[in-house]
């Protein structure tokens, strides 16, 4: 893949997927600003990135917090003069049946998945659209398009995802600014490693390639949507889940 002078905003980059994105990007001489919540998870990632040669700086931000992400965003494009990619991937889960769900469950899955993504592209993507380039990826979930028994919210803002990427990228496309997403199956990270041993076994009945992806299927998959390589491509979803949404 082709980067040229390019700086990308990673969020959740402190573990799993979002660490696996930001290294894969900076083992292709991107500059990385890798987002957590956590001060020390993202520090972690980018000390990781730098001791190999590449180059990264660790921001903590709550992507819950609106006025905290367009801050954050406002500063570190003026700190960096540009920003090229933005993969939004932070989230969390608060998994349980719609009956006993409760509204600050609901509210904090869509805030943290769904309108962190609002904000970031927001105060992001129009610089990209000045610029005249831009790549930005949504990391959505197989959830988000076949539903999924006990998550609800989190099912309905990684659908949300899909639906505000198609949106923006009809707008961002006359300026050579694409949108795309990445629908992750079910993927190995420190959350599907909690899973009791049955219940991998009963999910890999449901995946054509039966079994679990890595990481690194999904970094690869963002590698190239973020590259000069796929500047024609714009407002698609690329499931990444070994066929389980087929």
């Amino acid at each position: 893949m082709t980067f040229t002078d390019r700086t990308a905003l990673v969020t959740g980059a402190g573990r799993g997927i979002g660490k696996a994105i930001a290294e894969s990007l900076a083992a292709q001489g991107v500059k990385l600003i890798c987002v957590s919540k956590n001060p020390a998870s993202c520090g972690g990632v980018s000390d990781a990135i730098n001791a190999v040669g590449g180059y990264a700086v660790a921001r903590a931000v709550d992507v819950a917090d609106g006025p905290a992400i367009e801050s954050a965003a406002a500063e570190l494009i003026k700190e960096f003069g540009k920003i090229d990619i933005l993969v939004n991937n932070a989230g969390i889960t608060r998994d349980g049946l719609l009956a006993r769900m409760s509204e600050e469950d609901w509210n904090a899955v869509i805030q943290t998945n769904l309108t962190s993504c609002f904000h970031w592209t927001k105060v992001i993507g129009w610089p990209m659209c000045r610029n005249r380039w831009g790549r930005i990826v949504n990391i959505s979930s197989v959830s988000g398009i076949m539903g999924n028994a006990g998550q609800a919210n989190y099912s309905a803002a990684k659908a949300g995802m899909i639906g505000f990427s198609k949106t923006v990228a009809k707008e961002f496309a006359r300026r050579n600014v694409t949108v795309n997403v990445v629908a992750p199956g079910f993927i190995k990270t420190d959350m599907t490693a909690d899973l009791s041993d049955e219940i991998p076994k009963g999910v890999t009945d449901f995946i054509p390639m039966r079994r679990f992806g890595e990481a690194a299927d999904i970094a690869n998959a963002v590698q190239f949507l973020a590259s000069e390589e796929s500047a024609y491509i714009t407002g698609q979803v690329f499931t990444v889940d070994g066929g389980m949404a087929m």
